[in-house]
């Protein structure tokens, strides 16, 4: 026989041989020295719809950031045209703050915990309220006598009641009903104790 036409043959099926073997080694090897393979977390799908107050109408192109809690960086997403974005790649179990910010809403916050593997949130965005202006006339500023309004321009949609005003807090310094024992009213001429 002749071993010449068979050589090339030869050559070839012990490159091949040997490279298998070099390439079964070096993942055998690696397997040994490199860092193990954790599988990941479980995830949860996470839905969110904006919607208007007003009208229930979706927002479109409204960024929904969610923060990890404890984790440095964030993830945004934008609403398509029904109003909805949807991420899944939050770790079940794992605590989560939501933002939600629209061109001409008032922005939305809030802490959520994701403890099921499909999630859904419908948020309804409402537009921002009329700030408080120096230029305009607040008639219950002007009311008070002693100018305590004019200075806290954040106490001009509240209730203020003056400490002089003669109006009294119904839960401070009531007696109760069954204390008094003889059960006739007060005289109302007289002062009561206080």
């Amino acid at each position: 026989m002749d071993f010449r036409r068979f050589r090339p043959f030869l050559v070839a099926a012990m490159v091949f041989g040997l490279s298998a073997g070099l390439t079964l080694f070096a993942q055998d090897s690696t397997t040994h020295r490199g860092r193990k393979y954790k599988t990941p977390p479980p995830t949860s799908r996470i839905e969110v719809t904006i919607l208007r107050n007003d009208d229930g109408k979706p927002i479109e192109n409204a960024a929904v950031v969610f923060q990890l809690e404890g984790d440095k960086g964030n993830m945004e997403l934008k609403t398509n045209e029904d109003g909805k974005a949807s991420i899944d790649v939050l770790p079940t179990g794992s605590k989560v703050v939501m933002q939600v910010i629209a061109k001409g809403f008032k922005t939305y916050g809030s802490d959520y915990k994701i403890d099921k593997p499909e999630m859904t949130f419908e948020v309804r965005l409402k537009r921002p309220g009329q700030q408080y202006s120096i230029y305009e006339k607040h008639p219950e500023a002007a009311d008070s006598s002693n100018g305590a309004g004019k200075d806290k321009p954040s106490d001009a949609g509240k209730d203020v009641v003056p400490k002089d005003s003669g109006k009294k807090d119904s839960s401070k310094d009531q007696p109760a009903e069954s204390a008094n024992q003889s059960g006739t009213k007060p005289d109302s001429s007289q002062p009561q104790p206080q």
